[in-house]
């Protein structure tokens, strides 16, 4: 069968699969709806959650389009580089994230990020936090939201702007019945799908590439690609190196002061479970995610060279049975709904405990009220970032990078040292997050790049404002008093 040739019997199979997944999906998040009594239970699943669901919700929350499907065709066309963002950086953020910042924060009994900040710097630093990161996330699941239409209009012919709105509808609706439960208990039955999906794939390639046996397969597949793109750090120039570094640090760094993944580290029933489910869930994803990198390679030797989208769909429908093309293709779309609906929950618990509740003085609306209104909030902001048209791989670069100049500095210095000041982490926040706007705005790739440019200076924008907003963190902090959470 030619790729995305869909005969009609096999267009109903995989219609009717994905039906009855997606019923079942709402069927397991009405089953739990009777486990949310609070906003905790709402948002961080009543600080219940044992190792076991904890590292799985970890890994399903990040291993969506980003790993699955824009990598695999950045790739296909550049090589193994842009593997530095996604899954090297994600995958090695959430190990450092377990190493050095899980215990004390879980320690502190927060239900937000933003909370952190209100605890150890004071209320502006927590409002303009809260600011700064519930949009970054818009431009996340806009790539989810764009690389899952994408499979619709593919095997579908679903026009793309009504498969966004399609996705956002089914992912926002079990996101609002069960909140954190839901959303872990479907990530546990969606990651799984997903690995064995990738694995049944995988096997299948490499088979087809080496005549029946796996292992000739990737013999040939080594031989067969050119060296340079084989290449995970570059050595050609300094330039291209420090391209390379930014790229990894923003994806390393840039997802610590990130609410999705602090809100599982909040909701894990003890401190040791939060640090053991981080790097756990950090080594399954750096193993498995160089899954989707080796499919991309063998797409450039069995994928038609005009197809350029859709890479692991079009491998799919070549070399899988049609039961297994069905069974794949509902793993993906699991590994992007999983994505998306804790995408979703993780920035609307910001908008609505640290900005909301500001307004909600008199609990004229219940608080879990007020986290539904949220994430209906963030769903349609994320569909109006989606239509902006960006390709899914440039939404989540540029989703990645925010949080690494405005907030992680402030987080890191905040908690691991002990005398500070709100305006610290104030001037830190507007130093990084303004000069990254300048530039975002401007399109310029490089710092100040008109002005470097000409004196032969390539520095990357992410490494530099992070250095000001280090030293603006620094020079504001300078002769403060000691300042303990309150």
């Amino acid at each position: 069968m030619a790729p995305f040739e869909m005969t009609e019997q096999l267009t109903w199979m995989l219609g009717t699969t994905i039906v009855v997944y997606v019923a079942a999906m709402y069927a397991l998040s009405l089953a739990v709806r009777s486990r949310i009594h609070d906003t905790e239970d709402f948002i961080v699943a009543g600080r219940r959650l044992p190792l076991s669901l904890a590292w799985a919700t970890l890994l399903a929350t990040w291993f969506g389009a980003g790993t699955i499907l824009a990598v695999s065709e950045e790739v296909t066309r550049d090589g193994f580089r842009p593997a530095a963002l996604d899954p090297l950086g994600a995958g090695f953020c959430l190990i450092l994230a377990g190493l050095f910042f899980a215990k004390p924060l879980w320690e502190m009994g927060l239900l937000t990020l933003s909370d952190f900040f209100r605890r150890r710097f004071g209320p502006t630093a927590e409002i303009l936090s809260a600011c700064i990161m519930v949009p970054t996330y818009f431009g996340w699941v806009a790539a989810q939201l764009v690389a899952l239409a994408g499979m619709l209009e593919l095997f579908f012919g679903i026009d793309l702007p009504v498969g966004i709105l399609l996705v956002a509808v089914v992912a926002t609706g079990y996101t609002l019945l069960g909140g954190m439960w839901s959303v872990t208990l479907t990530d546990a039955v969606q990651i799984a799908l997903v690995l064995v999906g990738l694995v049944v794939l995988a096997i299948a390639a490499l088979g087809e590439l080496g005549n029946g046996s796996a292992a000739l397969g990737l013999l040939r597949l080594r031989e067969e690609t050119p060296p340079e793109m084989l290449e995970l750090i570059p050595t050609d120039s300094l330039r291209s190196f420090l391209d390379w570094m930014a790229l990894f640090c923003v994806g390393a760094l840039g997802n610590i002061p990130g609410q999705d993944l602090m809100q599982r580290i909040f909701a894990s029933k003890s401190a040791v479970v939060a640090k053991r489910a981080s790097i756990l869930a950090g080594v399954a994803y750096l193993t498995f995610g160089l899954i989707p990198i080796m499919l991309g390679f063998a797409a450039r030797l069995l994928v038609p060279q005009e197809i350029t989208r859709s890479i692991l769909p079009a491998l799919a429908s070549l070399f899988l049975s049609p039961v297994l093309l069905v069974t794949f293709t509902v793993a993906l779309i699991s590994a992007v709904l999983s994505t998306i609906d804790s995408a979703l929950l993780s920035p609307a618990s910001v908008l609505s405990q640290n900005i909301f509740e500001r307004f909600n003085t008199r609990q004229r609306i219940a608080s879990l009220t007020l986290n539904r209104i949220a994430v209906l909030i963030v769903a349609a902001g994320s569909v109006g970032f989606a239509f902006l048209g960006e390709s899914a791989y440039a939404l989540l670069e540029d989703a990645y990078e925010l949080p690494l100049v405005a907030l992680f500095v402030p987080l890191t210095l905040g908690l691991k040292t002990r005398s500070v000041r709100e305006r610290a982490a104030i001037a830190s926040m507007l130093v990084g997050s303004g000069l990254w706007v300048i530039h975002y705005v401007a399109g310029w790739e490089h710092f100040f790049a008109p002005l470097t440019a000409s004196w032969g200076v390539y520095l990357p924008v992410s490494l530099t404002a992070t250095l000001f907003s280090f030293l603006a963190y620094l020079i504001a902090n300078s002769g403060s008093r000691n300042q303990t959470d309150g």
